[in-house]
């Protein structure tokens, strides 16, 4: 066991007893991981917080289950990928566009001319994951964002494995087309069009 995992490990114990700070420091450790779940699925800032706070809160309330030792991210994601599929599959739910600029950028001091393209390219990829039903985007995010495997998939949001690889590569063809005009000739080729 490495020293970060049994660190988590300490922690999520101490939690366990109630201790606070202990899982407010957990929870300082993946919030930002928790937030963009639920951001790419529900795609409203407001809703994602929303979502991503319930989620701590229920694991919070549920650590007597968790078995200590495994990761706690990919269980933390999994519970705010539920939430978030549920609110968007909710009759109240609206999904507003994200404002303009207020994606997630990548920090550092590179080429302004790369960090315009890297911003084109994060606004159509958005655009082309908004055209995704949401059990399809669900499952495209955990699987292409989060790299879940397929059964972790399928146990976060109660499908068969079947289930898991048909949305996604319904959503991979989706995303194809969508950004067909935008993929080289190579690119092409490999989702199946012509170059």
């Amino acid at each position: 066991m490495s020293a970060e995992v049994r660190d988590e490990t300490f922690l999520l114990a101490r939690a366990r007893q109630g201790d606070l700070p202990a899982f407010e420091e957990i929870v300082r450790r993946y919030q930002r991981r928790v937030y963009g779940v639920a951001l790419r699925i529900v795609r409203s800032h407001a809703v994602a917080d929303d979502v991503a706070q319930d989620a701590f809160l229920r694991a919070w309330q549920s650590l007597d289950r968790f078995e200590l030792g495994r990761p706690f991210g990919p269980w933390v994601c999994r519970i705010a990928a539920n939430l978030a599929v549920n609110h968007v599959r909710s009759p109240v739910a609206r999904e507003d566009p994200l404002p303009e600029g207020l994606g997630e950028t990548r920090s550092g001091r590179g080429n302004p001319l790369d960090a315009v393209l890297d911003g084109e390219a994060q606004g159509l990829l958005q655009e082309a994951l908004a055209t995704l039903p949401p059990e399809q985007r669900a499952v495209f995010v955990l699987r292409a964002v989060e790299d879940m495997s397929y059964a972790e998939i399928g146990e976060a949001l109660a499908l068969s494995p079947g289930t898991v690889m048909s949305r996604l590569f319904r959503a991979r063809e989706k995303l194809a087309r969508a950004l067909g005009p935008y993929l080289g000739p190579a690119a092409k080729r490999r989702a199946g069009g012509r170059p």
